[in-house]
């Protein structure tokens, strides 16, 4: 019975706890690769090292940092990197949508992706990730709304029987 228990809390526990197994990345990291790009010699070395850059952004806790990698990946200025592909700067968009809670945004660059490699693990990973978290997040409201209506009905209940 006790065994049965655990694994009870410790999946409603996984459920809310939102645990991912998508790389973090701290600011000593993101400081290195933003000096890489500054002292970057050549055009080649500065694309690899954006590259670099960006992945690091989007993979950081900090919003902040999330929404500078998703903007550098979209703006004009970065988006001819020569040693990433179309496939790898969607999957760093999706990565930094979903790091940033927008999960319908981030599925969506996930299905291109894999429409330019269907097999790739990463993103189909990821993929996973984003999916469960729509579900989870549907289930929540679900059990809000129902919440908010049994409340609901317990007050209108307490009110006809004052009256």
């Amino acid at each position: 019975m006790d065994a049965k228990i655990g694994r009870l809390v410790g999946a409603v526990g996984a459920f809310f706890s939102g645990g991912d197994n998508v790389p973090l990345c701290d600011r000593d990291i993101i400081a290195r690769c933003e000096r890489d790009v500054a002292e970057a010699a050549t055009e080649e070395h500065k694309s690899e090292s954006i590259m670099r850059l960006s992945w690091a952004l989007v993979h950081s806790r900090n919003k902040d940092d999330v929404n500078r990698g998703i903007a550098m990946l979209q703006g004009t200025q970065y988006n001819n990197f020569s040693s990433i592909g179309s496939k790898e700067k969607l999957y760093l968009l999706a990565v930094g949508h979903y790091r940033n809670s927008d999960y319908p945004r981030s599925r969506q660059l996930l299905k291109h992706c894999l429409e330019i490699q269907p097999g790739w693990g990463q993103a189909l990973s990821l993929k996973k990730i984003v999916e469960d978290k729509i579900a989870k997040d549907g289930v929540i409201g679900i059990g809000i709304a129902t919440t908010a209506v049994g409340l609901l009905v317990g007050i209108a209940a307490a009110v006809a029987r004052k009256n």
